[in-house]
């Protein structure tokens, strides 16, 4: 898979923050991405159809996040277009993309008539991936104190060889961050599936798991880290039993 970093700010940005070739490469990317997505859909589209399989390929070569940023734009940049179902719509206005009028048309697919039924399939295969996202939370992330919840971490914070449930959701320990209104951002939080310890930032979390969503296989580590911990006897004393 195409392992180029997906650069997160447009051109001008990047020249004020010194970062210009790192944009450039992405940007380079970025539109390999969107000639692959049109070859894709040139190839297995008979007219009537388009293939349920066009999409692996470009997923395979450019990767869930790379993809979603072009076909985000494309659909911004063309959403004056009734072609594009509601539902694709407010999908890709979800998704934050840096206004930059001429480089952003670059990266526009240039398929429009049949690009709806690919940003579905595109859509379908993130399901199939069976993430948690804010539906399975609870509350409002603005006002909540993240302290001794279970939250879930962005799919957009993990390196796509990470997205599954599992490396998910984490068990929020302490840090400024947890607190809502707090200036701080650090959350020091532990990962359910492996115990693995580390700091992340308060916006790298969706929110907090509604616990009726909590996998069994997660319940009983969160019941493991929260369980008391016994005190060893002191040297020359007897464990009683």
């Amino acid at each position: 898979m195409n392992e180029t970093y997906l650069y997160p700010y447009s051109a001008k940005e990047a020249r004020e923050r010194n970062e210009l070739s790192l944009w450039r490469e992405s940007h380079r990317a970025n539109i390999a991405c969107r000639e692959a997505i049109e070859d894709a859909i040139r190839q297995n589209f008979d007219g009537m159809h388009l293939d349920k399989d066009c999409i692996t390929p470009v997923l395979d070569e450019y990767g869930y996040k790379r993809t979603a940023w072009v076909l985000a734009n494309t659909l911004y940049e063309l959403k004056w277009d009734g072609r594009f179902s509601p539902a694709n719509k407010q999908w890709a206005e979800r998704r934050y993309i840096p206004q930059d009028e001429r480089h952003n048309a670059e990266i526009t697919v240039r398929s429009p008539a049949v690009l709806d039924g690919f940003v579905s399939l595109y859509r379908k295969a993130v399901q199939a991936l069976n993430l948690f996202g804010a539906e399975h939370c609870v509350g409002d992330r603005a006002e909540q104190d993240f302290t001794g919840k279970v939250l879930v971490l962005s799919p957009d914070t993990l390196k796509e060889s990470c997205w599954s449930q599992a490396d998910q959701l984490w068990y929020a320990r302490s840090g400024f961050g947890c607190e809502p209104h707090s200036s701080g951002r650090a959350v020091f939080a532990t990962c359910l599936s492996d115990g693995e310890t580390a700091r992340w930032n308060r916006e790298d979390f969706i929110g907090v798991l509604n616990e009726k969503h909590l996998p069994d296989w997660a319940r009983e580590k969160l019941m493991e880290l929260t369980a008391p911990r016994q005190e060893e006897p002191a040297a020359g004393e007897m464990k009683l039993e």
